[in-house]
Parts: C-alpha cells; sequence; structure tokens
C-alpha cells in the first residue's frame, strides 16, 4: 500500500461518511480499510476477499 493508492468508498456507508468502509487493488492483493483509520488496512488475496463478500451476501455473519 503506497500514499498514492486509490481507495474506493462503499456506497453503503451514507453521505456522513462516519462509517466507511474502503477498498482498494493492487496487483493481486486487495486492501481493506475503515476510513477514519487511514494508517491501518487489512489485506487480503483476491480470492479471499471474494470469500469475504460471499460470505457477507450469504448471511454467514449476521448474529
Amino acid at each position: 500500500m503506497t500514499a498514492a493508492t486509490s481507495w474506493q468508498k462503499s456506497t453503503f456507508s451514507g453521505q456522513q461518511g462516519e462509517q466507511c468502509v474502503e477498498v482498494a487493488a493492487q496487483a493481486d492483493t486487495i486492501w481493506i480499510r475503515e476510513s477514519d483509520v487511514q494508517g491501518m488496512a487489512a489485506r487480503a488475496s483476491r480470492a479471499g476477499f471474494a470469500a469475504l463478500i460471499a460470505g457477507v451476501k450469504a448471511g454467514c455473519f449476521d448474529r
């Protein structure tokens, strides 16, 4: 991840921007961060990120 990384904000974050999730893609890596904590980010492979999104859509993480 570099200073020039191009981050995209989730369209579900709302207009206030208080609870934003952002992602960025670089080669085979997907970076994920919370917009108000820009110094930290988690990284995943493209396959790992796809599995995360599939799990979220399937409700695997619902409580």
